[in-house]
């Protein structure tokens, strides 16, 4: 009886992870290029490309940064944020003041970004005529706000001011232009509300952060467009209007589908996901899959692929899709169009097959949406998804929590929960922005081995797909601030609480994910802790995967 399961789980999993697309995709997806993930490796000692703004002209750069009541307050006059020609952000005031890129270009600095010598300085004193230029343009030329500002830290009753040290290392960090100091050094300006010294640094860093640079100015980039829109309070309208768009042309990918082709993260996801409710309901005829954030369907092509090829034949699949509307902008449509596609492919493989769509967001999710039927293995799938829902820190209903309670009361075989491994639910504001400036930039590295740097879509993905998530969690708050990630510990106090025991991972899928990322760089790595699964880029975590089921009772 054991070898027989074994056997059968085998089987499953390695068509699960094996089974070839390519006949999918031509019946119900799409027509879209491919991508080989191993196109473009960077070589760290090799020159990198050098994007053209004649070519591209920043047409798809269209970050925006406006205050609620239409202008910042440290101006006189409206203003927005838009990318220079060398795709750094830019208010419309100062666009004028910078010269042309290719005066300032030299091989001699770290980044290939354009240097302004603006405002770099060489001593405290200098530094503090500056200010009083930027006082003067901010606040007219009869502020001598300055003054009294510095006269009253030198009496020695006020400590706003950094210390003679900290001003040294934030002019040293200028002058090597180490953009990720720089970066740490705004946003703790920031967060002091140290506006002139803020402001300034927004400055320097506009000469220093690139669209089409080196991973750390791209993400820098948007970071600044996050520091920027905080200052302005205007952090929820740029979220806003950072939407993951579909492409206008159908023989493009979508954003979000190149990021799926160029980074494992989403595959690995999946497949993890997939292979713990494939040996979960090895021996049941009838199996409900609630997909509490369907998206494109995507994670279930080779699950209907491996049930079909099951001993003893496949089982009926129903899946029911709950997706708000923000994925239906991104879809071009509703969610007949995932069951429509996911119709064709099991008719295709002649696996009986329902879907049941739900289409709201999860804080509205209740039991009565879910059509659970008598008789149906349930297997509930969290790839993804919990991170948006508010907490106890956000709301008295906490549908976080209220999501998990409603699962464990449907007794369901399996609950898979696949999550970015980052802690910015409910840190301050400068831990949390150093969090975010850390995770990214790893992020942001490993799209630079696939995606050459003056790639159209390597632009777009990053624009739309990824600086939208860096704006929401560095400029928003409360409930405008969707981005919470948690650590898998903090999942697991979660779930634990919630009546969950873990749901051990097949370590033949665990095999199968490190085949696929043979297909990728060698940076990245995979390591099973604790009855989970995590991928990382070189030294950092990134996404974690585990399984649960309910515990046994104790009556």
């Amino acid at each position: 009886m054991q070898t027989s399961k074994h056997h059968r789980s085998s089987g499953m999993s390695n068509r699960l992870c094996y089974q070839p697309v390519q006949e999918v995709e031509a019946y119900c997806l799409p027509r879209f290029q491919t991508l080989d993930p191993q196109v473009h490796y960077n070589n760290e000692s090799s020159q990198s490309t050098v994007f053209s703004a004649q070519n591209f002209h920043i047409k798809y750069c269209t970050l925006e940064s406006s205050a609620a009541n239409g202008s910042y307050t440290v101006y006189n006059s409206p203003s927005t944020v838009n990318f220079s020609p060398n795709g750094s952000p830019m208010s419309q005031q100062d666009s004028h003041s910078y010269p042309p890129p290719d005066q300032y270009h030299s091989p001699d600095q770290n980044y290939s970004s354009p240097i302004s010598g603006s405002c770099i300085t060489d001593d405290a004193t200098d530094f503090k005529y500056k200010l009083k230029q930027l006082e003067t343009v901010m606040l007219g030329p009869d502020s001598n706000i300055l003054d009294n500002y510095c006269s009253t830290f030198q009496d020695g009753t006020s400590n706003t001011l950094p210390e003679t040290d900290s001003w040294g290392q934030i002019m040293d960090s200028i002058s090597k232009r180490d953009l990720k100091q720089v970066l740490i050094f705004c946003a703790k300006a920031v967060a002091d509300n140290d506006l002139l010294l803020a402001q300034w640094m927004m400055d320097e860093l506009r000469q220093m952060v690139s669209v089409s640079g080196e991973p750390i100015q791209r993400l820098g980039a948007y970071l600044l467009e996050g520091l920027v829109a905080r200052r302005a309070s205007s952090g929820s309208n740029i979220y806003k209007a950072l939407r993951c768009k579909e492409p206008a042309s159908s023989e493009l990918l979508s954003y979000m589908h190149i990021l799926y082709e160029v980074c494992p993260y989403f595959k690995f996801g999946y497949m993890s996901a997939n292979g713990a409710i494939a040996e979960a309901m090895k021996d049941e005829n009838r199996v409900h899959i609630i997909d509490f954030q369907i998206g494109q369907g995507s994670q279930w092509l080779t699950l209907i692929q491996a049930f079909a090829a099951r001993p003893g034949g496949p089982p009926h699949i129903r899946i029911t899709g709950i997706d708000d509307s923000m994925s239906a902008y991104a879809r071009g449509g509703g969610l007949n169009i995932v069951g429509k596609r996911l119709s064709k492919l099991a008719e295709l493989f002649k696996v009986p097959f329902e879907f049941h769509a739900a289409a709201m967001s999860g804080c509205e999710v209740q039991l009565k949406h879910l059509g659970v039927r008598p008789g149906e293995a349930l297997a509930m799938n969290f790839a993804f998804m919990l991170h948006h829902m508010p907490d106890e820190s956000v709301s008295t209903q906490n549908h976080r929590d209220r999501l998990l309670r409603l699962v464990k009361s449907l007794s369901p075989k399996v609950v898979t929960l696949v999550e970015q491994e980052s802690n910015t639910n409910t840190a301050a504001f400068f831990p949390r922005f150093v969090e975010t400036l850390n995770y990214y930039t790893a992020m942001f590295e490993s799209i630079d081995v696939t995606l050459p740097r003056d790639h159209k879509e390597r632009i777009n993905v990053e624009q739309h797909c990824l600086a939208r998530e860096v704006v929401n969690i560095i400029a928003c708050e409360g409930v405008e601030r969707v981005e919470r990630h948690e650590l898998l510990g903090k999942w697991r106090l979660r779930f634990t609480m919630a009546g969950f025991t873990p749901y051990p991972l097949s370590s033949l899928v665990n095999a199968t994910i490190k085949t696929l990322l043979d297909n990728y760089s060698d940076k990245y790595r995979l390591q099973e802790r604790d009855g989970a699964l995590y991928l990382g880029w070189k030294n950092r975590d990134l996404v974690a995967s585990c399984a649960w089921k309910c515990k046994p009772s104790t009556n």
